[in-house]
Parts: C-alpha cells; structure tokens; sequence
C-alpha cells in the first residue's frame, strides 16, 4: 500500500510538469528585462537625464522675466517743501508786485508741501541674453550629454546584471530538475534492484538482510525526492518574481547538457596559444570610467568658467503711473559682471575640481588593468568548468560500468550488496557531478561573455 501511494504521488507530481506553462531561457530573460525594478529605474534615470540635457539646452536663449506692482501707501513715496518766495529774483518781485493782488503775493511767502507716489502701478517684460559666461553654457550643456550618456551605461550594466541573476536561477532549477530525473532513473533501478533481490531471497540464494538494505536506500531516495521537490518549489517562486511571472507552476525548457562548440573550439585555441588579447574599452564599465573622467574635466571647466566675467545684453519695455498719468518707454542694456572677493573661494574650487579630475584619471588607469584581469580570470573560470564537465563526463561512463559489473557479480554470488548499493550511489553522484557541471559552465560562459562585452 506504501509503494501504491508513492508510485501515485511520483505520477501525479510528473503530470502537473506536463500540463505547465513551459519557458525557455531567453522567454525569461525577455520578461525579467521587461518587468524587473531595476530595469524601470534604469529606464527612468534615463528619462530623468534627457530632461536634465533639454533644460540645460534652454540656458542658450534669452531668457524672459515680467514683473508687476501695485502699491498704495499711507503717504506719499516723494514728500517736499517749497518756498517759491525764496527762488523768486528781485527783478521777478517788482514785476509780480505790479501784476498780483496783494493776497496773492503774501500766498507766495508760505511754503508749499508737495507729496507724490502715494499709490500707483509699474510692469516690465524684460529679455536678457547671455553673450559671455566663461564657457559655463556650453560645458554646462556637455556634462548633462554625458549624464545621459552615464545613465545608458548604467542600464547596460543593469541588464547584465538582471541577464546573469536570471540565468543563474535558470540553470540552477534546471540543475534540480535534472537531479529529479537522476532521482527517478536511481529509482527504477532499485525497484529492478529490489525484484532481483526478493527472487533471491525466496529462492534461498540471498540474506533478507540484503532486501533490507536495498529498502533503506530506497526511503533514502525518496527522502532525496521530497528535498527536491522543496527545492524546485523555492527557486521557481523565485524566478517568477524575479522575472515578474504570475504563473509559479511553470516549468523551464533546456538545452541537452552537451558541450557548447564554441566553448570547445575557445578551449582548444587557448590550449594551442591562439586566444587573442581582450579589449578593455569596449567593456560598459570602462566606457563609464571614461565618463567620470569627462565629466570631472566639465566640471573643471565649468568651475574657472564661474570666476570669469559675464556679459549679457537686454531689452526691456516698462510701464509706470506714478506720476497720475500712465507712461510706458522701451529700453535697451548691457551689463558686465566680474567677481572680485569670489576668487579667493573660487581659486580653491578650481584647484580641487583639478585633484579629482586627476582622481578619475588615475582610477581609470588602475581600473582598467583589473578588467583586463577580470577577463583573463572569467576566460579562466571557462576553461576549468569546460575541463570539469569533460572529467564528469568520463566519471559517468566509468561509474555506469562500475555499476554494471557490481550488479553482474553479485547475480554471479561474487559481490555483497553493500558493494552493489555503493556502485549505485557512486552512479548517482556522478550524474549529479555531471548536471552541477553543466550548468556552472554555463555560468562561467555567460560571465565570460559579459566581462568580454559580447
């Protein structure tokens, strides 16, 4: 009955693999590439840098300001006091002594108040366009190009970095699902395992400590199933989310694990002395250090530019009633602006935009050498995988014949079943060697590719 119902689990678990949503690797990468965080914001910084170019673009037009006011104080803005007695000449007095009545002349004698701007309203639309800043437009408009520029570069690395996560986990449950394989082939051996052994058994021709054993490994074999299964379980939920899948029943399509012929033929001209020298700066990292470097030299730039002097010419139409009348005039300006005490600040400015452009020159240098490295290295991890696989491969041929002469000697009543039980595990190790190699190969071929820029 126990066999019954592990036989009917073993079957209802293979037929929900039949019926699921099946994805190959690059469907996977596709749907990460298109719903992973990282990519959006990837996506948006770069979105963000546009606008950051195009508004730096804006600062070479004119640039438009209008200004309006309404005001009504409590007196008036312009007070004063006249006495027209003491501006008129003598000449003047005799003459208006003859012209005016008496009252009118002792009226002149008393100071007179005046107040005005009591209340009022003024406008201006002004345009003002820059002739000279010092460089700092232009350089202004360089560093957000190679802003935008930076973000490209940090979405590249972001979608080689979601590519290598993605295939990581890729290979990883196709690693499980192989062992699953692995797990079911190991058990019908057993099971044949276990029919020759009961025969013997009840022919007298065997211990019934050997069915025993075969039954242990048996419980071990299943125990190894449920292990599995939890495992495939795990890291599809986590290649769903990763890829933004709403279906986690899903299961993957793979490749055979065979050798890839490029690896191989790269393998053998490496070998032979034939692997061409690496070429650094068509790496996005690289290109991205070369940005820093550009950058900080704007920067630079931008900095001298700010402690030259700036000219800029304008035109202005005005309007005022001031006066309680409404008057309007045009005008046309120029103004110069030179920075005085700024230099003493901005002399310091220059000097440390000067140290940290030498800064990124010299990181570029020394980063550059541990790309090389970096390279050299991934080509190295290729190799030793390409060699590992080839040796699991020789272990599996060797283990199966291992396995195959123990189960002829213990028919043969040459061999104990603990010899035949460690020749099946030894098979079974060897397969699983052989499945883990497969996909770190593929993982050392895919860092390879991505070190090299390919």
């Amino acid at each position: 009955m126990k066999r019954f119902c592990i036989s009917l689990s073993f079957i209802i678990y293979h037929l929900s693999f039949i019926f699921a949503q099946t994805y190959t690797l690059k469907q996977l990468k596709d749907s990460a590439l298109h719903n992973n965080i990282a990519i959006r914001s990837a996506h948006m910084g770069i979105e963000a840098a546009r606008q950051q170019r195009k508004e730096a673009f804006t600062k070479y037009f004119p640039n438009v300001s209008g200004t309006g006011l309404w005001f009504n104080a409590n007196k008036g803005m312009a007070q004063t006091t006249m006495n027209l007695s003491e501006s008129i000449s003598p000449e003047l007095g005799m003459a208006l002594a003859q012209s005016l009545p008496p009252e009118a002349l002792a009226a002149l004698g008393n100071p007179i108040s005046i107040s005005m701007m009591k209340n009022g309203t003024i406008g201006s639309l002004m345009a003002m366009q820059p002739v000279f800043a010092g460089g700092q437009i232009i350089n202004g408009n360089k560093l957000a190009r190679v802003g935008e520029d930076v973000s490209r570069l940090q979405l590249q690395l972001s979608e080689n970095e979601v590519e290598k996560t993605t295939e990581q986990y890729f290979w990883q449950l196709a690693s499980l699902q192989e062992k699953m394989k692995t797990i079911d082939a190991v058990d019908t051996l057993l099971r044949d395992i276990y029919k020759d052994v009961d025969v013997a058994v009840r022919a007298g021709l065997a211990m019934r400590n050997d069915l025993l054993q075969v039954q242990l490994r048996q419980n071990d074999i299943e125990s190894q199933r449920l292990k599995l299964k939890n495992g495939i379980s795990i890291v599809r939920l986590l290649l769903s989310q990763y890829c933004g899948l709403r279906d986690t029943s899903f299961v993957i399509d793979h490749s055979p694990l065979t050798i890839d012929h490029f690896a191989a033929q790269k393998v053998a001209d490496s070998q032979n002395g034939q692997c061409s020298m690496f070429n650094v700066q068509t790496l996005p990292e690289y290109q991205l250090l070369g940005k820093q470097v550009e950058a900080a030299n704007l920067q630079k730039k931008i900095a001298v530019g700010q402690n030259l002097p700036s000219v800029a010419i304008g035109a202005g139409y005005n309007y005022h009633n001031l006066l309680d009348n409404n008057h309007t005039f045009g005008m046309l300006f120029a103004t110069v602006s030179v920075p005085i005490s700024d230099w003493w600040s901005g002399s310091h400015v220059i000097k440390r935009r000067q140290i940290e452009h030498q800064k990124a020159v010299e990181q570029l240098e020394d980063n550059a050498q541990l790309l090389q490295i970096r390279m050299q290295n991934a080509w190295n991890g290729v190799e030793e995988s390409y060699q590992q696989l080839l040796l699991s491969q020789r272990s599996i041929e060797q283990a199966e014949e291992n396995l195959r002469l123990n189960r002829d000697y213990y028919r043969a009543g040459t061999s104990r079943m603990s010899d035949l039980l460690e020749a099946q595990l030894l098979y079974q190790q060897a397969l699983d060697h052989h499945t883990d190699a497969f996909a770190d190969y593929q993982n050392k071929l895919l860092e390879y590719r991505q070190a090299t820029g390919q």
